[in-house]
């Protein structure tokens, strides 16, 4: 009868099993790690999307007391006699609706301040004596005025860009506004919105991160006599609240 041979196994042989095990065993704890990441991250989401809710519901509750207080205030000076004052705008929005030619250095200076570099940039600025100052001088190349929460949501909404490393960059995500503004507590859309709508205390962080609008000109386009006053039948200068029907033509 034959016998069977019996063999050894050499090092190697017994290595490489021992091997391959380690990296298998190394593998599934990384597939673990990435699981348990994914679901912390899911997690984390889940709780930001219920806060941002959180958020944009009380700032639709604000903007509606606000102006139920303003219907309020109009409706008993009514009753007294009196005429109803509102509080005093403190946004502005400012188009540029002249080029470069033949601009004195100081209109051209305050245009490169408010960063209204080219015709149909717009950008939002603080109502104060100094801007007030600054857009009477360059009242004959602006049209401005007090834009509403509609306009503001619109523009931001679709006309929305932020400068981040001095690039342009659409805001897509809100995880952008977050990375670039949370330490101020704005970290999505309806933050930025209200932040600038109110003039809140982080406004000019805002307003810095958004890049200037790039608006079309108007659907109809200007008037005949464009750089005239609004008031002369232009387009130049402070139209107040009228400024919206000229941000909705241009955006």
């Amino acid at each position: 009868m034959a016998s069977t041979a019996t063999t050894v196994p050499t090092q190697d042989q017994v290595l490489v099993p021992e091997t391959l095990l380690k990296k298998r065993k190394s593998q599934e704890q990384a597939r673990a790690a990435a699981r348990e990441e994914a679901a912390k991250k899911k997690a984390a989401n889940k709780e930001k999307r219920a806060v941002i809710f959180k958020r944009a519901e009380s700032y639709v509750q604000e903007y509606r007391n606000a102006e139920r207080e303003k219907i309020r205030l109009a409706r008993v000076a009514r009753q007294e006699g009196n005429f109803y004052v509102p509080e005093e705008p403190k946004l502005i929005f400012v188009v540029r609706i002249k080029g470069i030619n033949k601009i004195a250095p100081q209109p051209r200076k305050i245009l490169q301040l408010l960063r209204l570099l080219q015709i149909n940039n717009g950008t939002f600025v603080k109502l104060t004596k100094a801007t007030q100052e600054m857009l009477t001088i360059i009242n004959p190349y602006v049209a401005y005025g007090y834009p509403n929460l509609k306009s503001v949501r619109e523009l931001i909404y679709k006309r929305g860009y932020g400068k981040i490393d001095k690039q342009r960059v659409a805001l897509t995500d809100n995880q952008i506004i977050e990375e670039h503004l949370g330490k101020y507590g704005i970290v999505c859309m309806e933050d930025l919105i209200h932040e600038i709508y109110t003039v809140g205390p982080n406004f000019k962080q805002a307003n810095n991160f958004l890049w200037p609008f790039k608006l079309s000109n108007p659907t109809g386009g200007f008037r005949t006599r464009k750089f005239k006053h609004y008031i002369q039948g232009g387009d130049t200068g402070n139209r107040e609240e009228n400024i919206n029907a000229l941000i909705r033509q241009m955006n």
